[in-house]
């Protein structure tokens, strides 16, 4: 079987190049992916899988039947937004729409997603169970993963995996991470009512900025003094808007910022542990505040036996020496979080690093791919794909 994903593999390596290098071309931001999604439509046709279009709005699911001997089915899921950068690269097929750029990589991943699609559509014969592609719209802004699920499109869906590009790893290889691999990512919003004066006499006011700093400070030092260090949280305040005037001090201040954390425990107690800390601010000075605490998406935890199916296969398919477990996870966010809430799953690091030249990190206006990863993900996840009923009889 093996030898088989290999040999196809290499037969649609220039298509899938043209795929990839289209896809580029034409980026879509998040929630907007019309052609995206239709070409992804045309090329899973082509293949003779089942299309549904629009699922969690721009979405799009591939269903391939197998021998239907085993009722268990495995989704494949793959991400198609790109960011909102203008793309400073000097590749003949950089992006065509201005101010925006796929710099996170999921022009490989939705390339993947089709390439394992079109391998596996000609081992069909060969599959115990059916496969179900999903194509997410809005990976970036953290929601196409709930649209898709409103929609419907997880019923019946055993197991999931997926994959994320990854620059620091070189192209030809891939890690696997046991356990948490992303953080959870959560918003907030914090208003700060003081009360207005002039700038010469602030006794007689309640300084809204000066309080926020306060508020900022002692969010940031109270984390390394209340929280376990083994249980990282890392608190982001990116935005502040207040003031009239140099002269008039302050009534209301505007912080936004963002949460992260890994464990479970903490990030539970996160909205109460802030409140905490800025009532206790407030109070003293006689300022008000308002906090919205938006949660978003929680960690990825990757099930140790699907993280187990593609490190074995990747072994076999790659060699030993090109697949690697990493030692620790990221604070970034991934809403594929939202998938395992309901079925296991693992996402795996592709490695995009181009060797011998300077490896820009995700979301940088120069970031490039080696485009030869592309054939590492599809026999990394055709062959998982096909062994995942044999690891699964083994349970």
């Amino acid at each position: 079987m093996l030898s088989q994903i290999q040999e196809l593999a290499e037969s649609l390596a220039p298509r899938l190049i043209e795929i990839r290098r289209h896809l580029h071309l034409h980026p879509e931001l998040s929630g907007q992916e019309y052609q995206t999604s239709a070409y992804v439509a045309g090329v899973l046709s082509s293949c003779g899988l089942k299309v549904r279009e629009n699922i969690g709005k721009t979405g799009v699911i591939g269903d391939l039947a197998g021998q239907e001997t085993d009722p268990r089915r495995l989704a494949v899921r793959t991400d198609m937004d790109a960011l909102p950068i203008q793309e400073r690269t000097s590749l003949a097929f950089a992006s065509r729409n201005v101010g925006v750029m796929h710099a996170c990589g999921h022009d490989i991943h939705t390339t993947v997603g089709l390439g394992t699609a079109m391998v596996l559509s000609e081992l069909r014969a060969h599959l115990p169970g059916s496969v179900r592609f999903l194509f997410q719209p809005a990976e970036e802004i953290a929601q196409g993963a709930g649209w898709m699920i409103a929609d419907g499109a997880i019923e019946g869906v055993n197991a999931f995996l997926s994959l994320h590009v990854f620059p620091s790893i070189p192209a030809g290889s891939i890690a696997v991470r046991y356990g948490s691999l992303t953080a959870a990512a959560d918003n907030l919003e914090l208003t700060i009512v003081g009360e207005s004066g002039h700038g010469a006499r602030p006794h007689e006011a309640i300084d809204a900025i000066w309080i926020a700093a306060q508020v900022i400070t002692t969010l940031q030092q109270a984390i390394s003094r209340t929280h376990n260090p083994l249980r990282p949280v890392v608190l982001t305040v990116g935005q502040i808007s207040g003031g009239r005037a140099p002269n008039v001090i302050a009534d209301r201040v505007v912080l936004k910022g963002t949460v992260r954390s890994l464990h479970p425990e903490t990030h539970a107690r996160l909205p109460e542990w802030i409140e905490d800390i800025v009532a206790g601010i407030c109070k003293p000075y006689g300022a008000r505040y308002q906090l919205n605490y938006e949660r978003g998406v929680p960690s990825v935890h990757n099930d140790p036996r699907l993280t187990q199916l593609l490190e074995r296969s990747a072994q076999a398919a790659l060699g030993v020496e090109r697949v690697s477990v990493l030692p620790e996870p990221s604070l970034g966010a991934e809403d594929f979080a939202l998938f395992l809430e309901h079925a296991p799953g693992s996402m795996f690091r592709l490695g995009v690093g181009r060797k011998g030249q300077t490896n820009h990190p995700l979301h940088h206006p120069q970031f490039e791919a080696d485009e030869s990863a592309i054939l590492t993900g599809v026999v990394t996840m055709a062959y998982s794909a096909c062994n995942y009923w044999e690891q699964a009889n083994e349970a």
